[in-house]
């Protein structure tokens, strides 16, 4: 089968901080179903290139394109959906509340948004923390919540910078399980960036970074 247009491709991507460049003339392309991990040490620039591949910064030269999605504007919040390290949880809402809420902020009817919510909170099994609040939950739950938030709009393409940063290995390992189930399920991309080299072997395709320069390996 021919595969379709990308999701996302940078051309020459370099992204600089006053003079200091984060992004050194990155080019990559990610396509529908891919898992990418992006590995490298802190400060080697994976954080900035997601969030280049994600729409959230823009090059200083070079470019960013997303021919299977459309135009930046059309990013967000259904097509491209981020997990940060800290799940960023809004303290006031449930855990139901707090998944639905990027759909609400999008224009879905809420009976829809709480409708996908629940789903998106039954498809990781966390179903009985739907009436929580974020304080009441553990690192390991909380991180899970957020995964459940992103896999509610149903993206193409989901975008993870160091989801595991803050967990020990046991929960880390847990919640990549379920992350890469939800997000097989719904035939999306996935790109994570880590600096854990045990992380880094759960995926097929690596991509090693340092010094904010890029090298694609193949698995």
């Amino acid at each position: 089968m021919t595969p379709g247009p990308p999701l996302a491709v940078c051309d020459g991507a370099t992204r600089t901080f006053g003079a200091v460049p984060a992004v050194r003339e990155a080019s990559c392309v990610v396509q529908a179903g891919d898992r990418v991990v992006i590995i490298g040490p802190s400060g080697s620039g994976k954080s900035t290139l997601l969030h280049l591949i994600g729409g959230l910064d823009t090059p200083t030269a070079g470019r960013v394109i997303w021919p299977g999605i459309g135009e930046r504007h059309q990013l967000r919040p259904r097509n491209v959906a981020l997990i940060f390290q800290t799940p960023s949880l809004l303290s006031p809402l449930d855990v139901v509340e707090n998944v639905a809420l990027p759909l609400l902020l999008g224009g879905e009817p809420e009976h829809k948004a709480m409708a996908a919510a629940r789903s998106a909170l039954g498809r990781l099994g966390l179903e009985d923390l739907a009436a929580k609040l974020p304080e009441e939950l553990s690192g390991g739950q909380a991180q899970r919540v957020a995964a459940a938030r992103v896999i509610a709009g149903s993206p193409r393409l989901v975008l993870a910078d160091e989801p595991t940063g803050q967990l020990d290995h046991v929960t880390g390992e847990h919640m990549l399980d379920v992350l890469d189930d939800a997000v097989a399920a719904l035939g999306a991309a996935l790109v994570l960036t880590t600096h854990d080299r045990l992380v880094a072997d759960r995926f097929a395709s690596r991509w090693d970074m340092a010094d904010g320069r890029l090298r694609t390996v193949a698995a």
